[in-house]
């Protein structure tokens, strides 16, 4: 792998969001309404994209600075939260607190024989995240990451002359010198597309599953072939991204760039045994990506460590508990194999 830094004045990441602990359960089965599942496993773990991304990176042994910005309650989450970035060597300098709402937590039920898991998320203190809590002048990280979009209300409100403060915060970080870069959740807010369109032109790259794509394309259902999903991907970059929209699905992610490039990558053919969970697995692929951009790596390579980071998650019902060194990910994919390759 190829490292040609773009802005060799800049080192690291920020990112700033959603911080929540998941609180996971492993069931059975899913349950009817009014019946009984069996939790059979449980753990407490990461949860939001910033939290699971720099936690990721830490354990890729990225080797390079880390940096956390979020609002977190003045309780036992919240200081969970702020000893795990400290024994991950993640800078929390930038992290506010408050009296006023519970650190965010997220309770994921698991099934035990699929891996697919359901939500049920406490917005919490992240609801309350403002502008006013992101001092980007004081950073020289190289990007600037904000995930998630359309799970952080006042960043995501809408304004009378149609922008929000996440694109203005995306703005600056841009003047600042930062690339920028975003990650949503799969919400089925009416709002979608008003609350991320302000924000397409101040962004480097756009990260998005298939759902949230064709929900900004405007699609009730979501497309799984290549030649909708870069269709699609093409509408979201003439709105003004800058560099790249990443789609990833289970079986294949696209990189759809400005330049016109579309690269393919198939996923890691994963044994049904080896997967414990699902929770997380889209932000490990972020991880891997943001690691290769950082690194000034291919688009191609990205993709390639994204899904790689991506299917070594799965061995554990955490977000983060089975993440390695970005090179035992690698190596664990490319043993595994990928499903074919365009």
């Amino acid at each position: 792998m190829t490292r040609k830094s773009s802005n060799p004045l800049r080192r690291g990441v920020l990112a700033g969001g959603n911080w929540i602990i998941d609180h996971v359960k492993v069931i059975d089965a899913w349950p009817a309404q009014d019946a009984l599942a069996t939790i059979t496993d449980q753990s407490d773990g990461n949860g939001g994209g910033p939290y699971n991304l720099l936690i990721d990176l830490a354990q890729m042994n990225c080797g390079f600075p880390l940096a956390g910005v979020g609002l977190l309650g003045r309780d036992a989450d919240g200081e969970r939260i702020l000893r795990d970035c400290a024994l991950h060597g993640i800078d929390r300098s930038s992290f506010h607190e408050t009296s006023e709402a519970p650190t965010s937590y997220t309770d994921v039920m698991t099934v035990s024989d699929t891996g697919r898991r359901t939500f049920f998320h406490r917005h919490g203190a992240n609801a309350r995240l403002g502008r006013e809590h992101f001092d980007l002048a004081a950073s020289s990280a190289r990007i600037f990451y904000l995930g998630y979009m359309c799970l952080l209300q006042r960043l995501d409100a809408v304004g009378p002359d149609g922008q929000t403060e996440a694109a203005q915060l995306f703005a600056e970080a841009r003047q600042l010198g930062f690339s920028t870069m975003a990650d949503l959740v799969s919400s089925q807010s009416t709002n979608f597309s008003r609350v991320v369109n302000p924000s397409l032109p101040e962004l480097d790259y756009l990260l998005l599953n298939e759902y949230e794509l064709g929900r900004l394309a405007g699609r009730d259902t979501p497309a799984t072939d290549e030649a909708t999903l870069t269709t699609e991907a093409q509408e979201v970059l003439a709105r003004g991204v800058r560099q790249a929209v990443i789609v990833h699905l289970p079986a294949f992610v696209l990189w759809v760039g400005r330049t016109g490039a579309v690269v393919r990558q198939p996923a890691v053919i994963m044994p049904q045994e080896l997967i414990r969970g699902t929770v997380g697995a889209g932000d490990a692929f972020a991880a891997g990506v943001v690691f290769g951009i950082h690194e000034g790596w291919a688009p191609q390579e990205c993709l390639e460590l994204g899904v790689c980071v991506a299917a070594t998650s799965l061995r554990h019902p955490t977000s983060s508990g089975a993440v390695e060194s970005w090179e035992v990910c690698l190596a664990f994919g490319r043993k595994l194999g990928f499903n074919g390759r365009a």
